[in-house]
Formats: C-alpha cells, sequence, structure tokens
C-alpha cells in the first residue's frame, strides 16, 4: 500500500512540474517551430524570443538571429515588449532589461557569435567564468546580430546545402 501511495504522490509532482513548465511556455504552443528557420522552439526555449508589436501581433522565434529578421522584414511595426529565454529557467523575460552575454565558447543559435540572456546578472557572470564572453545589453546584442547576419545566412545557407547533399545520398 506504502508502494502505490508513493507512486501516486510521485506521478502527481511529474504532472504539476510537467503543467508549470507548459504554463511557462505558452507562447510555445501559439508557435511550436520558428516562421523563419523551422527549429523547434520547445527544443531551443533557453533562447527563443516573443516580440509583441503595437497591432497586437505577435511572433516566436527560436533566436535573437531571427527575431532580428522579423525586426527587418517589418519596420513599420513597432515592438512593444521583446521578450527571451532565460538561459538557465527558460522562462520568458524581458529582453531589454536581460543581462546578455556575447561570445564564449558555448555555439550560439543560428550564429557563430552565441548571445545568450539571463534575468540575473549573478547568472551571467557565472556562464561568463564558465564559458567566456563579455556581457552586454539588449542593444549591444541586436548590434551584434544584424552586423552578423550576413555571415550567418551565408552559414546556415551552407549548413542546409551540406544536409541535402549527404541526404540525397551524394
Amino acid at each position: 500500500m506504502k508502494k502505490g501511495m508513493l507512486t501516486a504522490v510521485l506521478m502527481t509532482c511529474l504532472l504539476c512540474i510537467a503543467g508549470l513548465v507548459m504554463a511557462n511556455q505558452a507562447d510555445v504552443q501559439s508557435s511550436p517551430s520558428c516562421k523563419y528557420c523551422g527549429m523547434d522552439r520547445a527544443k531551443f526555449a533557453h533562447s527563443r524570443m516573443l516580440v509583441t508589436y503595437d497591432d497586437g501581433t505577435k511572433l516566436g522565434t527560436c533566436s535573437i538571429h531571427c527575431l532580428a529578421t522579423d525586426l527587418a522584414v517589418n519596420i513599420d511595426k513597432t515592438p512593444v515588449a521583446i521578450e527571451v529565454g532565460d538561459y538557465n529557467s527558460k522562462e520568458l523575460i524581458d529582453a531589454e532589461k536581460a543581462f546578455w552575454v556575447i561570445d564564449g565558447s558555448k555555439p550560439g543559435v543560428m550564429t557563430k557569435q552565441a548571445k545568450w540572456a539571463f534575468a540575473k546578472k549573478e547568472d551571467a557572470e557565472k556562464f561568463i567564468k564558465e564559458n567566456g564572453g563579455t556581457i552586454a545589453t539588449f542593444d549591444a546584442a541586436m548590434k551584434a546580430a544584424y552586423e552578423s547576419m550576413y555571415a550567418d545566412t551565408k552559414m546556415i545557407r551552407e549548413k542546409r546545402k551540406m544536409k541535402k547533399m549527404q541526404g540525397a545520398g551524394h
């Protein structure tokens, strides 16, 4: 009887945790994949972004690279909120208040130059100690995203071309 009760309690706890994770990632349910690259936003919850425009429309992307693409394409729309997944908790946080880390040894998402966001400065500093990089503002991270856009897009095209060739048996 005790073993059955313990199993029931554990299952309830797991379901609660799963429910909290899904509630914290409601944006992933409404935009499960990135409009620009097709990447799974749940898999990239630590780098995903959500922009809300002044006309009420929202778009979820996998990364700051794809957000930069959307902001450029929608130049006549004004963002009223930009959120990013905290690298550690994966919860959405205000991108402009986040502590960003640029560069470092961890590979970036859709870019050669990684850009990670943290809710807490001490988490960003700990990341830098372990992986390198420099602390930055959201504006600096966006500027870096735009400055590397051509090289990143070229890198993505080359990777996709290689995958297609491998898939075709070449």
